[in-house]
């Protein structure tokens, strides 16, 4: 059983650091969840990381984007799939590989599983320490931006910075558009940013997993400006967490699940570079 989270408006972001109290199955897979293909960003680094682990890896493509939806929407939604993908895939672990699904449906995901669930979290910290401007921003969606817990992160680790916020579901739209083998108008890049242009920032947090799959078009758009996401952390902190288990003496087939619409050729062919060529649709 959990304990009962503080009694405090801020919320503990940090990723489930809970050891497992069960011997854990060699075939039991790592499960990423995000609303699209946003979160390959974040496979990819636990991929190179642990490249024998099994991976399932789940497109809520019934829901694209997390983005534009509302927090009671996302609150239901993720964590009762979640409860159903565990109970199918019996996955070691879980990653919501979305920002705007984790800074709304974490704490319930973890109270709801009895395996460890990793969060992504908008790199501000080390924005902050990286920053000689002193003036960062931070690139979302519009439902992670305005989330009181950006407040709470900028405090804590950014208090003496300006940190610039900007939601932009267009950007996410485009990083689908790429990965589907569509082309991408540096124009519409250059536009979806432009709040943030001519202000003196020297770093911007990639607060949304789809985004670092833009990074040339975003350097072209910004230029001179560091980018910062959270792909390597989490990978870390995936290898922590299941340091000593065991895992299959070879490497095994990979899953990609959709749960709407299925992937287009050029799609595929990303999601099989990622070795994810068991591609499935519920």
């Amino acid at each position: 059983m959990h304990a009962a989270a503080p009694a405090r408006a801020r919320i503990d972001f940090r990723p489930e650091e809970r050891p497992s109290v069960t011997v854990v199955d060699a075939s039991a897979p790592l499960l990423f969840l995000d609303s699209g293909i946003g979160g390959l960003s974040v496979l990819g680094p636990a991929r190179a990381l642990l490249p024998q682990a099994p991976i399932v890896y789940v497109a809520d493509s019934a829901a694209f984007p997390y983005g534009t939806r509302s927090e009671a929407e996302i609150a239901a939604r993720v964590p009762a799939l979640l409860g159903r993908l565990t109970e199918r895939f019996r996955p070691r672990l879980a990653v919501i590989a979305c920002n705007t699904a984790s800074t709304i449906a974490l704490p319930a995901v973890r109270a709801a599983l009895d395996i460890p669930v990793v969060g992504t979290v908008p790199a501000i910290k080390p924005a902050a320490e990286q920053s000689l401007s002193r003036v960062i921003g931070v690139l979302g969606t519009p439902a992670t931006v305005r989330q009181p817990y950006v407040d709470d992160l900028a405090a804590r680790f950014a208090a003496d910075c300006t940190v610039l916020r900007h939601g932009s579901a267009e950007l996410v739209a485009l990083a689908e558009d790429k990965l589907a083998g569509r082309p991408v108008d540096p124009a519409a890049v250059a536009a979806a940013v432009a709040p943030l242009t001519g202000r003196n920032m020297d770093v911007v947090v990639l607060a949304c997993t789809h985004f670092p799959l833009l990074a040339d078009e975003l350097a072209e758009a910004l230029p001179g400006v560091a980018q910062v996401d959270g792909g390597a952390g989490i990978a870390r902190r995936i290898a922590r967490l299941t340091e000593g288990q065991a895992w299959p003496a070879r490497e095994v087939g990979h899953i990609a699940l959709f749960t709407g619409a299925g992937p287009g050729p050029h799609m595929r062919a990303a999601l099989a570079r990622l070795g994810l060529g068991d591609i499935r649709q519920v």
